[in-house]
Order: C-alpha cells, then sequence, then structure tokens
C-alpha cells in the first residue's frame, strides 16, 4: 500500500474524530487508531493470513465456551433493542430467569417493531448485542442455561 494513500487516511483520521480507521486493499491491510486524548496514532500492517488464522482462533475459542447454552438467534435483519421504549426498563438481564414465550427484545425491521420470544425455560446467561446496535439473520442474541 502505497504510504501517501496511510497519510491520507491518517489525515482522515484528525479530521473526522473517528477512533479507528480499517482499510483492505489486495492482501494489505491498514489499521489505524487513535490512543485517547493525545496524538498518537498506531499504523499496524498485519499479513491476511496472520488476520484470518487469529479470527479463526477467537470463532473457535468462543465457540468452545458458548457450547453449553441455548442460543437465541435473530430471526431477522434489524436494529436489536432490549426496551420496548427508550427510557422503558430492559425485558431482561444477565441473571434473570426467562421462561418460553417471555419476551426478550425487540428486533425493528422496515419500522416494525418485532418481539422475539424466549423458547426455552432456563437463566440468561449472556447477552451478546448492545441496546440499538445492527443485528443480522441468525446472529447469536442470546445464552441462555436450560433448566
Amino acid at each position: 500500500m502505497d504510504i501517501r494513500k496511510v497519510k491520507k487516511l491518517i489525515e482522515l483520521l484528525e479530521e473526522s474524530g473517528l477512533s479507528e480507521i480499517e482499510i483492505t486493499e489486495g492482501e494489505d491491510k491498514v489499521r489505524i487508531s487513535r490512543q485517547s486524548t493525545s496524538s498518537v496514532n498506531e499504523v499496524q500492517v498485519i499479513p491476511t493470513q496472520q488476520v484470518n488464522n487469529t479470527i479463526d482462533n477467537e470463532v473457535v475459542a468462543e465457540n468452545h465456551r458458548n457450547n453449553n447454552f441455548h442460543k437465541i438467534q435473530a430471526p431477522m435483519i434489524g436494529t436489536f433493542y432490549q426496551s420496548s421504549e427508550p427510557e422503558a426498563k430492559a425485558f431482561v438481564k444477565v441473571g434473570d430467569p426467562v421462561s418460553k414465550g417471555d419476551t426478550l427484545c425487540i428486533i425493528e425491521a422496515m419500522k416494525m417493531m418485532n418481539q422475539i420470544e424466549c423458547d426455552v425455560d432456563g437463566t440468561i446467561e449472556r447477552i451478546l448485542v448492545q441496546n440499538g446496535d445492527p443485528v443480522e439473520y441468525d446472529e447469536v442474541l442470546f445464552l441462555i442455561s436450560q433448566n
């Protein structure tokens, strides 16, 4: 990757107020991130194979930890909401007991609010997305230990 492009990315990062930019061009990958409030920028070029190996190892470790739990997956693409209104209490939080049919969250898709219900009895062990996050079809939202 041309050093002029990297310098232009650094300038763009400084002007935009973003904390990180990541660009992939062919087999080159550049990630520039801003450190706290100082003007120190990190430029790191990582070979694509190293990135893929790191991601694969993280996914395997994450999957190994999550195998004992029932997964609640997003049935659609949309925006995840923990409650029915911005100021309302979340439907569930980690540690809450849940029953089949309980509302766990809402996914907004095309201006339609879709309640996502629990399909097992158990306890919420992990909530894997944050309020307002975009979610993909089949993305795991909750991990539940079954009773």
